[in-house]
Order: structure tokens, then sequence, then C-alpha cells
């Protein structure tokens, strides 16, 4: 027995030292925007598409800070009501008149969603559809619940124009207040640079391809030549589907696969993503239970409804997070020392590597040290996600379910 667990905990640690060595350095946090401060030489017109549904609460706050972008080029607001029952377009006509900037913003009545569609990105077709009145140079992709920092349009802008990319996206600093929130979000954006690690993202000649929804700046060239929102109008991971899409250069049709395929020639299209420090997610996730279902919705999505990814996620996960802390406990019980300090180096690894987004987030160092637990959580959310789609449930959001039919 002790050989075998002596075995499990070695590759468990040769996993973590691949990872940190030769897996994309995902673990720093170092990819930020507002790193290194640009300037514009040129003023490309800008339309933001705000997708709203029912988000009266927020709208105030989030549409303030549009309105209020410090940049100097011509810039409109397109923020299209996607059906709301709570007064969201009256909140946001009264925010532009309040902040002087009426003429700026335009308000769409969302359509009845067609088949076929997921309603947000049903909703930002609309938007865009209305924004192209005024040719402009980029879209801004944002959400309803985010609060942009006065200078964050101005710095995506000069990143575009200034490195000739085609798409600039940040993951926003997400709510990290309540103690749910600070032992698990900081782990969503940890495993999401992990599955996406933001350097090879960065590089053109790597095909891994992500984004984060919350703040998108895509050029209209590259937007109209994959072929618009409607290549991955069904996609619940919208976000990556979209960047994918921007790499590739290509009008294949994503829709037909919710994780489109990353098997594919040299990247035509060049993408940037990074963290944000400054722009924020306004959304409360002060529970267990909504960040659970914030994973869950989506999870077995990631793993593109496969039963086979599913299983290697459930043996995988707790060889590489679980068994380090164990071997620590079994080797002291069993007073083998061997893999007791296999087990603590395997626990030091990840905590090192977890340590950055820790720091980054401004929570307790503690914090670092619970990456299994949380990791197990995340199992649990993993597989829970499996349950509802095989039961109909998955991709609820906004009183909608987009059921996807396995592969």
């Amino acid at each position: 027995m002790d050989v075998i667990v002596l075995g499990l905990m070695l590759l468990s640690l040769t996993i973590w030292l691949g990872l940190l060595c030769f897996w994309g350095q995902f673990w720093r946090t170092d990819q930020q925007l507002e790193v290194t401060e640009t300037q514009l030489q040129s003023l490309p017109v800008v339309c933001a598409v705000v997708p709203a549904r029912n988000e009266a609460e927020l709208i105030p706050t989030s549409l303030r800070s549009l309105l209020l972008q410090d940049y100097p080029g011509s810039f409109n607001v397109f923020l299209v009501d996607d059906r709301s029952t709570d007064r969201t377009a009256n909140f946001a006509e009264g925010v532009a008149h309040a902040v002087g900037k009426p003429q700026q913003l335009h308000i769409i009545s969302g359509e009845s969603l067609p088949a076929g569609w997921s309603g947000k990105l049903w909703a930002v077709e609309q938007g865009i559809k209305s924004a192209s009145k005024f040719a402009p140079d980029y879209f801004l992709l944002t959400d309803a619940d985010i609060e942009h920092d006065p200078g964050n349009l101005r710095r995506l802008v000069a990143k575009a124009v200034q490195e000739d990319l085609d798409m600039v996206s940040v993951m926003v600093r997400l709510r990290c207040e309540s103690f749910w929130e600070k032992l698990l979000i900081p782990a969503f954006v940890f495993f999401f640079q992990k599955l996406y690690p933001f350097r090879w993202v960065n590089n053109p000649n790597n095909p891994t391809a992500a984004a984060a929804g919350g703040s998108i700046l895509i050029a209209r060239e590259a937007l109209e030549r994959i072929g618009g929102i409607q290549v991955i109008r069904q996609a619940l991971i919208d976000d990556c589907a979209l960047a994918q899409a921007v790499k590739r250069g290509t009008r294949e049709e994503f829709s037909q696969s919710p994780v489109p395929n990353t098997q594919y020639p040299i990247p035509i299209g060049r993408i940037w993503l990074g963290l944000s420090s400054l722009t924020r997610s306004l959304r409360p996730y002060d529970s267990l239970a909504t960040i659970w279902d914030m994973v869950a919705r989506s999870a077995y999505t990631q793993l593109n409804y496969s039963p086979l990814l599913l299983l290697g996620t459930l043996v995988g996960m707790p060889l590489i997070y679980l068994a380090p802390p164990i071997c620590v406990i079994l080797g002291a019980v069993w007073s083998n020392w061997a893999i007791a300090f296999t087990g603590l180096l395997g626990w030091l690894l990840m905590t090192f590597a977890y340590y950055p987004t820790i720091r980054f987030y401004k929570c307790s160092v503690w914090f670092a040290f619970s990456l299994p637990a949380i990791a197990f959580l995340y199992t649990l959310m993993t597989l829970d996600s499996a349950l509802r789609h095989w039961q109909g449930r998955g991709g609820a959001w906004k009183g909608r379910v987009y059921p996807v039919k396995s592969k």
C-alpha cells in the first residue's frame, strides 16, 4: 500500500512540476491591461453593445461608468433591453440624462428570441446591427454588470491599435468580498487561466484562444471576416467561442460545437487577453449556492459534453489537488516520511502556483493553502453540471434554459 500511495504522489508531483514549468506560466498575473499607460495616435470610432435583461439594480452604476469614459474619440452606447420586466430601459434612460449624455445612449427594445440563438447573443446581434449605422471601427461588447474604469476603453483601443490586434479582452476583477467569494472566486480565475494560459492566448503562433465576455473590444473588420456573431449564435461559452473564431479567422460554423475544436493551422487573427485590476464586475456571489450555479451552468459545456472528459476530470482533479494533503496525513499516521514529504512538497507547489492569484485579489495568504478543498468543491460542481445537462436543465440563465444535445 505504501508503494502505491508513494507512486501516486510522485505522479501528482510530476504533474505539478510540468504545469509550473511547461504550461504557459498560467499561474502568473502579469498579463494586465493597466501595466503600461499608452497614448492614442488615432481616434477610431467605437460603439459599445450592452445586452441587458432585468438589470435595473446594476445598470445605474454600470451604464454610468460607460458613459463617463475618458475616450476622446467618437463613442456611442447601444443598450439592448432584452425583454426586461423591471424597467431596465427606464433606469438606463434616467442615467443618461443624469450624466448629461442622452444623445450618446441608444436603447433598443429586444425582439423575440428566434430558434437557434442564445438570449445574450441574440441581443448582441441586434445591438451590432443598430450600431453598424455609425460605421464603427470597433465594437465594445460588455455586460450590464460591469463597472468600467474611466480609462478602460482608451486602454483597450490603444492596445488594439498599437499592436494591430483584432480583439482585446480583459477578465474584469470579479467581486471578492464575502467568505465564499474569497474562497472560490480567485480559484475560478486560476482554473480559467490554467485552461487557457494567457501567454498562449496572446501568442499569435499558438492556436489557444480565449476571451472574457465582460469586456471585449473587437474590430468590425474581424467580426465581418468570421461571418458575424451568428457563427457562434448557440454557444453558451460565447466569449471563448468568439475568440476561437477570430483567431482562426474563418467562417466555420461554430454553433455546431459548444467548445470549438482547437486543432487547426497557424492562427490568422491576433487577439490579446489579460486581467484588469480596475474594471470590475458588480455581480454578487455571496453564497455557495450562487457560485455553484454560476460554475455548474457551463462547466460540462467546457468539457464539450464528453462523458470521457468528465471521467478524466473526476479522476484527475483528486490526483492533482487532493493527493498531496491526503499523503501528508497518511504519511504522518503511518510514520512514512517519504510519503509525507512528497505530499507536502506537492501541496507547497500548488500553493506557490495559486498565491499570485490570491495576492491579485488581496485575499489572506491562508486561502492559497485551501486549494485542495476548493478543487474538491469545483469537481462536485462539474459533476452537478453534467447531471443538470443530462436532466435537460443545462445552461439555465436569466429564466431561460439552453439544452444542447450531447455529441
